[in-house]
């Protein structure tokens, strides 16, 4: 790739002459350089509610910076992709929105980030402000959303050209031209049968080709089982001789068609796949250590999308006479990312891209949005598509903004902001985000440090706001009684469904005061509202327990047992990567694979109030006129990941309508299992816990009641400056609207009064039985069944009912037989239907059976998958029964 690129800009320059080639080639040092823009077509841009014609030019940027000036010398790998005169280059996409008449310009420019390669086009009320919004590529690795089309070095106009962004940058090679090689970590779960399968990051392919199909050069190991802090049960390590590097399915099985390694083909050729000859265990991760080849000079992609902010900022053509279409109407710009994009804003200013190479300004104001962390892209075999799974990138180094000692990982003391208060380039920043963040996204590293014990003060240069209890993103809002029951999808790669219904938390209205904000702030130093967000100095920021949360107990669907911090918040896990990798600005060459786990870092989280909804944060509508408990996590419903925070996507639990709907009657239950012809034996009786929270009856009594809630929360949080005016009128029309306690309106999402969760104890309580040797549990193999199920009763007096059971697993503890210290194995869930059974008046019979040995009441069962390398395992004390019950 980086002998087409120079090819590209020679061809150039025979095309337009010697001069050109001058202007090209020798252009001043200490210039960002943009050398040729192309504009492939143009659109106008319309919407409703839009008072000034706005069009749209879509193009391409033709660039390059020597990699030896002190603004670029940070790219790592940047002196093995220079082409002969020493210079790096570059093309990217680009697509610029503005006014049509440039006289209507504001002189306002929103530099938006991709996600993943997604272009933005800036919304209709930037555009009635007369704003330009320029969006453009970053993220260089070729692969999936951020694919580099095949015509991208084409100097002629291509109307057809793809509208993803993009940057083309060369790939890295030893000084003698010799490829470059290395090792790289892939992981491939919740995947089963015959077929082969991608290595994927975040749904999208690993950018990089395996340097050979040798698979004896590599390594494929199994885990049985991984907690969220780093605790991991290993598999087996499957034979080389066992898996290929190709694809494959029922009909062309094993080892299937070869992987293409010709680099040319990229990116036609991802996602890699991998072939086993006895097909995918859906119980089992597979983690493959494999060398790899041709690492792009990923940090190219910050130069390119600095020099092209400064070249439509600061410069009237390119070197080759083409205009640059909004000269000298730029006055102001601000970098604006959400969630993968905001990490790529953080991690912009930490690196010191916002000075360019003529020591200007580029942004003036930095918006990082639902971004906790820096993106991982300035390292070699970096992978940015990455979400902070086990063993990804992104936490290294500082989060926060100021200089703070790291007192756990021990490195440097500084903060995000160190190089540009030195250059005197440091934008203005607004940062804004929620739960998921805190809880999947390792946010509050930032707010505490690495040692977790008092708040890191924010400079005067940021604003900080924290909306509570939303999802990723916030949720898209509304006043709905009824809300779907369907649960939210767990992002990632094949990760699962979760267990809750999607929050419905919206975020929207804050983005509306923080837009205007940020433009005002920038134009005329007008300060934005006061930040807030969860502290440990006033108490609204805790330990991530149930206790220290004061998290209420009895909320159906969420048993105690989900606090588990094995399963609960995602912390940050201080890897070790190797000599040639710098922690701190996480740059350089990672060696060490699978990296060392040196330290968990310990996490805070927000507090909740008596319905479970997070304290500390915005005044937020909905949350503050609450329909239910609004949670900023979900949790993993099946696969290998279960009972774990489903990443980062969060959930709801509606109120009971009625306080008789959120009671119920009287129930106590006990589970049990049993395999191979063993156990069986009952658990304790444990009883059914109600709803604590107050219904909607008992909150607000009538329709009008609910309203004048949200009316009051509306109109405080104009008060105090975090919702327009104008959003408020549409919110309270809205729950005017709504069905909310509504004559005949019934609350059918609720599904269960309450919660149970029974504990078989530990393993010190456990009877020995005359089956058993001294090693105690019930033994069991690889392919063995478990069944489990359970019974309940009502005691006393009570009217007939239907009882309905739903969510219901119950979750063994194995440990691999005659293990020293009984080390290894993992959980075995076993997920048990929806049922729902009828109750007779006064009837205390247990249902569906009394029985251990009737077979109605072993209702789920599951193959026991292969947790100790073949061997047998014991499933010991410690086994739990969760479910949500409901009545009729």
């Amino acid at each position: 790739m980086r002998a087409n690129i120079a090819s590209m800009f020679r061809t150039s320059a025979c095309a337009i002459g010697t001069a050109a080639a001058a202007l090209l080639t020798l252009a001043p040092a200490a210039q960002a350089k943009i050398a040729r823009i192309i504009v492939d077509r143009k659109a106008d841009v319309t919407g409703t509610g839009q008072t000034i014609p706005y069009e749209s030019l879509a193009g391409r940027a033709f660039g390059e910076i020597d990699p030896t000036d002190p603004h670029n010398s940070i790219i790592t790998d940047a002196k093995f992709g220079k082409d002969a005169d020493g210079k790096l280059r570059y093309v990217t996409s680009f697509l610029l929105v503005k006014p049509k008449d440039m006289s209507q310009a504001s002189g306002f420019l929103w530099h938006d980030v991709p996600n993943r390669g997604g272009r933005i086009t800036i919304v209709v009320p930037e555009r009635n402000f007369g704003d330009v919004g320029l969006s453009s590529g970053w993220q260089s690795d070729n692969a999936g959303g951020t694919a580099v089309p095949g015509n991208a070095s084409s100097l002629a106009v291509e109307p057809a050209m793809a509208t993803n962004e993009w940057v083309k940058v060369p790939v890295a090679r030893n000084l003698d031209g010799s490829a470059i090689t290395g090792f790289i970590l892939g992981r491939i779960v919740n995947r089963s049968g015959p077929s082969s399968q991608p290595l994927n990051v975040m749904g999208n392919p690993i950018p990089y080709l395996p340097a050979t199909l040798d698979t004896t050069q590599a390594k494929l190991t199994t885990r049985t089982h991984e907690t969220l802090n780093g605790v991991i049960s290993s598999g087996s390590t499957i034979p080389s001789s066992d898996w290929a590097f190709g694809r494959c399915d029922a009909t062309h099985p094993f080892p299937g068609t070869a992987q293409d390694l010709d680099s040319t083909h990229l990116p036609g050729t991802l996602p890699v796949h991998v072939c086993l000859r006895n097909g995918f265990d859906p119980t089992l991760l597979y983690e493959l250590v494999y060398p790899v080849k041709d690492p792009y000079v990923l940090g190219l992609g910050m130069a390119a999308f600095r020099d092209l902010n400064s070249f439509f900022r600061y410069e009237t053509q390119d070197a080759f006479m083409n205009a640059n279409p909004v000269a000298g109407k730029i006055k102001w710009a601000v970098i604006r990312g959400v969630s993968q994009s905001g990490n790529y804003t953080r991690a912009f200013i930490h690196l010191g891209f916002n000075q360019d190479e003529s020591n200007r300004l580029v942004h003036e104001g930095a918006w990082p949005i639902i971004a906790g962390r820096r993106v991982s892209l300035n390292s070699r075999w970096a992978q940015p598509d990455g979400v902070l799974e086990l063993y990804q990138m992104g936490s290294e180094g500082p989060q926060w903004w100021v200089d703070w000692p790291d007192r756990v990982r021990h490195l440097p003391t500084t903060g995000i902001l160190a190089r540009c208060r030195a250059t005197n380039t440091c934008p203005k920043v607004i940062e804004h985000f929620g739960g998921a963040e805190v809880f999947a996204l390792k946010m509050t590293t930032e707010w505490v440090g690495t040692s977790a014990d008092v708040d890191i003060p924010l400079p005067e240069n940021v604003r900080r706001y924290y909306v509570p209890s939303t999802t990723h993103g916030g949720g898209g809002g509304g006043f709905n009684q009824n809300t779907s029951a369907t649960p939210a999808n767990c992002p990632g790669n094949a990760w699962g469904s979760s267990r809750f219904r999607a929050n419905p938390v919206s975020e929207a209205q804050l983005v509306n005061v923080l837009r205007l904000a940020m433009r005002n702030w920038v134009t005329n130093g007008t300060p934005p509202p006061p930040s807030r967000w969860p502290k440990l100095s006033n108490g609204t920021l805790v330990d991530p327990t149930p206790a220290a949360l004061r998290f209420p107990k009895g909320i159906p669907g969420i048993p105690e047992t989900i606090f588990d911090p094995a399963n609960f918040v995602n912390p940050v896990l201080d890897y070790e990567w190797g000599p040639f990798f710098d922690a701190t600005d996480a740059t350089g060459v990672p060696t060490d694979v699978l990296p060392r786990i040196k330290h968990v870092i310990k996490m805070k989280v927000p507090r909740v109030d008596g319905d479970g909804n997070e304290l500390g944060g915005v005044p937020t509508v909905l949350r503050d006129a609450p329909l239910g408990t609004y949670l900023g996590w979900n949790v993993t419903a099946s696969g290998f990941h279960q009972g774990q925070v489903c990443n980062y996507v969060g959930g709801m639990v509606p109120f009971a309508t009625t306080k008789a709907q959120r009671t119920g009657p009287n129930v106590k239950v006990r589970f049990h299992f049993a395999a191979n012809g063993r156990g069986g034996g009952w658990s304790d009786t444990e009883a059914v816990s109600h709803d604590p929270r107050p219904s909607l009856e008992e909150r607000y009594g009538t329709h009008e009641g609910y309203v004048t809630a949200v009316t009051s929360a509306a109109n405080n949080a104009v008060l105090q400056g975090y919702l327009l005016s104008d959003d408020a009128a549409i919110l309270i029309q809205q729950a005017k609207d709504s069905n909310v306690l509504q004559a005949g309106a019934a609350n059918s999402s609720v599904a269960a009064f309450g919660e149970v969760g029974i504990g078989t104890g530990t393993d010190e309580d456990e009877e020995r039985d005359e089956n058993d040797d001294d090693d105690g549990g019930l033994l069991v193999r690889p392919g063995d069944t478990v069944r489990a199920g359970y019974a309940f009763a009502l005691p006393g007096k009570h009217a007939s009912a239907t009882i309905s059971f739903s969510q219901a697993t119950v979750t063994l503890q194995a440990v691999c037989h005659r293990a020293r210290h009984h080390s290894g194995g993992g959980p075995i869930a076993v997920n048990i239907a929806d049922a729902s059974y009828p109750d007779g008046q006064d009837s205390s019979a247990w249902v569906p059976s009394r029985d251990q040995n009737d077979a109605s009441v072993y209702q789920g069962s599951t193959t026991v998958p292969d947790l100790c390398q073949g061997g047998a395992m014991r499933i010991r004390r410690g086994a739990t029964f969760t479910a949500m019950v409901g009545s009729q």
